[in-house]
Parts: structure tokens; C-alpha cells; sequence
């Protein structure tokens, strides 16, 4: 706080930072991994629980048909609404709670939540479960000493964030959860710093490409015609043309970092020939000429470019390369597209926020766009509600990584922003 009078609703925070922590671990001790999507239900059957205590209507909902739901692992997330004793806007939190896969290099335990030095460990412990822990507690202690207040406070915890958000909010948006009618303010907690708030992201398109050749034994493979050979012309045609082309194109949105305010692309995986046999397999592979040969394209742009324009520069480069490589053919598909998405700052969430920033830590927050994209977009392009931010606990360069921890000084601040912004709001 900028002055010494300490505020009701920080001093509430502190005193529940043994709760705070106790809520992370237990939300980073359920492995909700996706894929495949795990224990999806055991998480927000664990948010329901706490968040009915407190006097939210909950509701479980799954999203039938979506992708990746199945029997084995159906898609859940849980909607919790607290409403106030009299008319006013709705303030929504909305975090998601799958986790990217563990990966290599971990020395603490994935799913411990070990407490140490101040830093809570876990899979999901920055990305996002210290936001979602953040917004309860942040919630229930603004409830606790306005509990008549204005409006609703609606906590949501979602699925499938990290896989392109259609099973969590794209669903609920669908369904008209973010209509404007219905939500007028919302903050994502993702971990952008707690000094910083997000105004959105760059834009995406993911495509398959797969060029085409023909099978024949590896010792003669001048009778066949090789698809490994024929992507290797596309890759080396990205390096030349397509790479350097994408770096010339700059953008005034504040993204973070540096190198994300250019547009960019990366080859997510390359699979050709014969598949790889499984693990323990002892035998050797067969002497063929590959005839199929796919890799998958993840291009970021800008809010300056154009989607069509963006396509069409790979489909001028492929159609180069047909022109001048004898027996090349390819096919290109598109596997998902999100339009950059930007929050204007003199937007009431963005001026509300910015001022509890200043109150809790003494300073003007910078304003960035995030490289990545996270669940926004759905509010933003199905809601068409566009107050919409991401703020939260949590260094960005942290989520995805071995050892991925929140610091519990980050959630107190974090939460103490999010309570001041209830008061301010409701």
C-alpha cells in the first residue's frame, strides 16, 4: 500500500496465507494432465466442494462431443456464482486446470506441491493453479467482509486450456456463459507477473503438410520417389524464403517478449517413412522408400496481418516448389486458427485493475500481449465480450518447464489485486 493505513481486504489475504497455500498443493496434487485429460472431474468436484461451502451455486458441466471427450476421459469444468444483495455488474475469474505434460529434468516431485523457500513446486503450479488458487481466496475474502455486496462473483475452473480451450471455455461460451448480458467483467489468471497486465495475444494457425512420394525397396530407391526428400525442399524453401520473410514483419502490440513482436513459426513435428515400432522392439527396420511425409506448422502473427494473406504465403511457397521440384505433390489442411485478440486499455477492467496494481505494490503495471495464445479468444470471439484480461501470479517463463514453481508472496499480492477490484467493481 502506498500509505500506512493497511487495507481491510489485504489484511484478510495475509491471514489466510496458510489456506492459499494449502489450496495450491492441493490443486497441483490432483495430475490433470492433458492430453489425455485426467482427473478432470476429481478437480472440480474438489472446487465445487470448497466453493459451495462458501456460498456459491455451483454447477458441474461436461462438454459433450468436444475434442478429446470420451468416457475415459470426459471434458468437466465447474461454474461457481456467488450473487450479491443487490443489482450490479458480474466480475468472473476464470482459470483453467489441465497441465501440460511433465516432460524431463524435474528434481522435485511433479504432483508433491513441495513448499520451500518461499516456492510452491509443481506441474501447474505457475500455469495455472496458483491464478485459480489466487481468485478463491481472493473471492471468499472480499465475500467474507462485503457479503451483501453488489452484483455477482462468479469463480470458473476449465478445461483443456492447453489444448485449444474447446472443451472449457470455447463450450461454456457456446453455451452463453460469457454473454455480455450475463458477465461484465473478466480476469484470466494466467502467469504474466503480477505487475503486469494482458491485454491479449498474437494470433495462430496450425496446418499439416504432407508431401507424397512412392514406396520402393531402399536399395533402389531411384524406382521409388522419396516424401523425406521432397519435405526436405520445404524445409529448406521455409529457411530461405518463409523464415526471413516473417522476420520483417514487426507489430505495435506490446508483446513479451522481445522476440514474439515479430511473426513467427515453428515445425511442431516431422513424421515420415516407417513408423517408429515400440519401445523393447528389437528387430530392424525394412528397406523402403518413404512414401508419406507430414510435419505440423504452428504460425503465430500479428494483429496487423491478415489470416487469408498468412495462409497464402505458404501456399505460394508450396506452389513454388511444385514448380520447379519434378514429382513433388503435397497436401496442406488446416488444423486451427485463432484471430489476435486485444483488449482496449481504457477498458473498465484494464483502468480497475491498473489502479488496485498501484494500491498493492506501489506502481504503474506495464501492459503486454501475450506470445501465446490462452482462453480469451473464446471469450472474446464467441462472448463477444471484449472487457476481458489476463492477470495473474506467476513468471510466464516458467509455465512448461522442469521444476515450474509460484512464489506465495506473488498469490498474496495477486489475490489482494483481485480483491480490489471486487471492492472497486461491486
Amino acid at each position: 500500500m502506498t500509505d500506512q493505513t493497511p487495507h481491510p481486504l489485504l489484511t484478510e489475504i495475509a491471514a489466510r496465507r496458510d489456506d492459499l497455500i494449502a489450496l495450491t498443493q492441493e490443486l497441483i496434487r490432483i495430475p490433470t494432465l492433458n492430453p489425455p485429460g485426467r482427473d478432470y472431474r476429481r478437480i472440480c468436484s474438489f472446487v465445487a466442494e470448497r466453493l459451495g461451502k462458501q456460498g456459491f451455486k455451483v454447477e458441474l458441466i461436461r462438454a459433450e462431443g468436444t475434442p478429446g471427450d470420451c468416457t475415459e476421459f470426459p471434458r468437466w469444468n465447474v461454474m461457481a456464482r456467488h450473487e450479491g444483495g443487490a443489482p450490479g455488474d458480474c466480475v468472473h475469474f476464470n482459470s483453467h486446470h489441465d497441465v501440460v505434460e511433465v516432460g524431463h529434468g524435474w528434481t522435485k516431485d511433479p504432483f508433491g506441491g513441495e513448499l520451500e523457500d518461499g516456492k510452491i513446486y509443481g506441474r501447474g503450479a505457475c500455469d495455472m493453479k496458483g491464478g485459480l488458487a489466487a481468485s478463491i481466496i481472493a473471492a471468499e475474502a472480499f465475500i467474507h467482509l462485503y457479503p451483501n455486496h453488489k452484483g455477482a462473483v462468479e469463480i470458473s475452473a476449465t478445461a483443456d486450456e492447453e489444448s485449444g480451450g474447446y472443451g472449457g471455455v470455447a463450450y461454456l461460451a457456446e453455451k452463453g456463459y460469457f454473454d455480455p448480458d450475463r458477465v461484465q467483467h473478466v480476469i484470466i489468471p494466467e502467469p504474466l507477473n503480477k505487475d503486469r497486465i494482458c491485454l491479449g495475444h498474437r494470433g495462430v494457425w496450425w496446418a499439416e503438410i504432407e508431401t507424397k512420394g512412392r514406396i520402393a525397396h531402399g536399395s533402389m530407391p531411384f524406382l521409388g520417389d522419396s516424401a523425406i526428400r521432397h519435405m526436405g525442399a520445404v524445409l529448406e524453401e521455409m529457411e530461405t524464403y518463409l523464415y526471413p520473410l516473417l522476420a520483417s514483419k514487426h507489430t505495435e502490440m506490446p508483446v513479451v517478449p522481445d522476440g514474439a513482436k515479430q511473426s513467427t513459426l515453428n515445425v511442431n513435428s516431422i513424421h515420415g517413412g516407417e513408423a517408429e515400432q515400440p519401445e523393447g522392439f528389437t528387430g530392424l527396420p525394412a528397406p523402403c522408400v518413404a512414401d508419406r511425409c507430414r510435419i505440423v506448422i504452428d504460425r503465430r502473427f500479428l494483429i496487423e496481418e491478415d489470416l487469408v494473406e498468412v495462409k497464402a504465403e505458404v501456399h505460394r511457397m508450396l506452389a513454388k516448389i511444385k514448380a520447379e521440384r519434378p514429382s513433388f505433390d503435397y497436401e496442406i489442411a488446416d488444423m486451427h486458427e485463432v484471430i489476435p485478440s486485444m483488449t482496449d486499455q481504457d477498458a473498465p477492467v484494464v483502468k480497475t485493475t491498473a489502479a488496485a496494481i498501484e494500491k498493492v505494490l506501489g506502481r504503474q503495471p506495464s501492459y503486454v500481449v501475450s506470445p501465446g495464445t490462452y482462453d480469451q479468444k473464446h471469450i472474446d470471439r464467441i462472448g463477444k465480450l471484449k472487457n476481458c484480461i489476463a492477470y495473474g501470479p506467476g513468471i510466464l517463463d516458467l509455465a512448461h518447464q522442469p521444476d515450474e514453481w509460484v512464489g506465495v508472496q506473488d498469490m498474496i499480492d495477486s489475490a489482494g489485486v483481485m480483491a480490489l477490484v471486487l471492492e472497486e467493481l461491486l
